[in-house]
């Protein structure tokens, strides 16, 4: 298989009738992202389906993953778009190869869900991240408990790829 571009992953996106669009800022070494897709709406702005955050330093394993959000009717492959963008923005355009986050741990039910989703998309999981002083810096960084799992960006890049393949063709 393939790996898709970030233009080919607007472009499915706009077949869908949606746009798929990337915020980046640099600021000395710190890139920071945000991804977004939104339904076009006449007269109106677009409506927001789904969000991520994160931030990338010039290394190999430093893109940070933050917030990730879908919501709204009709989100089928809202966030494979989203994935699939963010894996082939950090191959393109930074030297990052994989990706870290931090699978929060709100609720059980919850966070289970959580760890099962990013699974599907090949995080595995480092180390848990709870109460002892040692996890103070990353419970500042991803502001709280849970699961920090790390993934391939070009093996989630595939994944989510195909993923929004087959909620396109639904």
């Amino acid at each position: 298989m393939s790996v898709p571009s970030l233009a080919e992953i607007e472009q499915l996106a706009a077949a869908q009738g949606l746009l798929l669009r990337l915020q980046v800022r640099r600021w000395l070494a710190i890139t920071s992202l945000r991804v977004v897709v939104a339904r076009p709406r006449t007269d109106q702005p677009p409506l927001l389906l789904g969000e991520l955050k994160g931030w990338a330093l010039p290394l190999p394993d430093a893109l940070q993953l933050d917030t990730m959000r879908v919501q709204g009717p009709q989100t089928q492959g809202v966030g494979a778009l989203i994935w699939a963008a963010t894996f082939a923005w950090a191959l393109e355009s930074t030297p990052c190869r994989s990706a870290r986050l931090l699978a929060i741990r709100d609720n059980d039910l919850q966070h289970r869900r959580l760890v099962r989703y990013f699974k599907r998309l090949g995080f595995a999981p480092i180390r848990e991240v709870g109460a002892a002083a040692a996890d103070l810096p990353l419970r500042l960084v991803w502001g709280g408990a849970g699961l920090l799992m790390r993934g391939d960006c070009a093996a989630g890049l595939e994944r989510a790829w195909r993923m929004a393949q087959l909620a396109s063709a639904a």
